[in-house]
């Protein structure tokens, strides 16, 4: 009877390296001709040495580290992972279609390397997003001051809703000295659930708004700027405020590779007991594959002229026949 080579743990780890380097060069158009395998890793100049195994450790001979260079996941994030589909064609364009993780492919039982990678870029960037703060430069540009719902720490603004949608007594306080009252029209920005949303988008939404109320002959309210917001603030803050309508700018919640999506909500004589029936918004407001922040903030400006000449808004302004 023939014994078997043994295998050591140094061929082992080239012939996983290996694998996993032509899976990657596959991937970018850059697999190894057919028939040729892999470029071997380079060895050390003595033979390896027999691995010694004891329950507790595994030893290894010493020798080169390989160098692995991993391109971008993102770059290529729309590209098939299925190998030889039935349908090409029709696999790419049902991955155009939407932004789930489709024909993405699989090696065995598990995802392909780019796929997992890709998922944990599109993760890291959701957590920047979630925990980022807005800088304080940005509300200066714009002349917002700044004040905090009863939500006390970001942890605790995702585990607690209902504090992100009510004001404290120190910032009902401060609005009530520096704003106007009484106002057309109120604009408040909101972090929400992505700062980048705010960073990336309100220097190119705001001015539009601004202009466009004004050039409409609305009188606009003192902005300003609410950390740890939640929709529902709108209801708080009018019962300060007295606004005709309230616009807020407020991060979305990240998803899908896109981070920096803003939403517009607005509502006509927000206060308490009203709902999500009675306001309206603009959504994926963004420009990595949403809705251009200026294009949306035109849109804004004429649906809220709808919303005060109907003086309604959601649901009611929708009966009524005054938007669609």
């Amino acid at each position: 009877m023939t014994s078997q080579p043994r295998t050591t743990a140094d061929d082992q780890l080239r012939s996983i390296v290996a694998d996993v380097l032509a899976e990657l060069g596959s991937q970018r158009g850059s697999a190894p001709s057919a028939g040729m395998p892999p470029a071997p890793l380079p060895a050390s100049s003595a033979p390896p040495a027999p691995v010694a195994a004891t329950p507790a450790t595994t030893t290894v001979s010493s020798g080169p580290t390989p160098h692995i260079e991993l391109g971008d996941p993102t770059l290529n994030r729309r590209a098939p992972g299925i190998p030889n589909p039935a349908n090409p064609a029709g696999l790419t364009n049902l991955i155009a279609s939407t932004g789930a993780r489709i024909g993405v492919g699989r090696a065995g039982p598990r995802p392909l390397t780019r796929s997992l990678l890709l998922f944990q870029a599109d993760h890291a960037v959701t957590q920047d997003a979630i925990f980022g703060d807005v800088p304080q430069a940005l509300l200066e540009r714009f002349g917002m001051f700044a004040v905090q719902t009863q939500v006390t720490t970001h942890d605790e603004f995702l585990l607690r809703p209902d504090l992100g949608r009510r004001l404290t007594d120190e910032a009902k306080a401060t609005i009530g000295s520096r704003c106007t009252k009484n106002p057309n029209v109120q604009i408040v920005v909101g972090d929400g659930l992505s700062a980048a949303a705010v960073t990336n988008n309100l220097d190119k939404i705001y001015p539009v708004l601004v202009d466009g109320f004004r050039s409409a002959g609305l009188s606009l309210g003192d902005p300003f700027f609410i950390r740890y917001c939640r929709v529902g603030i709108i209801n708080d803050l009018n019962t300060v405020i007295g606004a005709d309508v309230v616009v807020l700018l407020i991060g979305e919640r990240p998803g899908l590779g896109v981070a920096d999506a803003l939403s517009v909500y607005s509502g006509w004589q927000p206060g308490p007991g009203k709902t999500d029936a009675d306001r309206d918004v603009v959504c994926m407001i963004t420009e990595n594959g949403g809705t251009n922040p200026m294009e949306a903030g035109a849109f804004v400006v004429e649906h809220i002229r709808k919303v005060i000449a109907a003086k309604a808004s959601g649901v009611a302004l929708r009966t009524q026949g005054g938007d669609s």
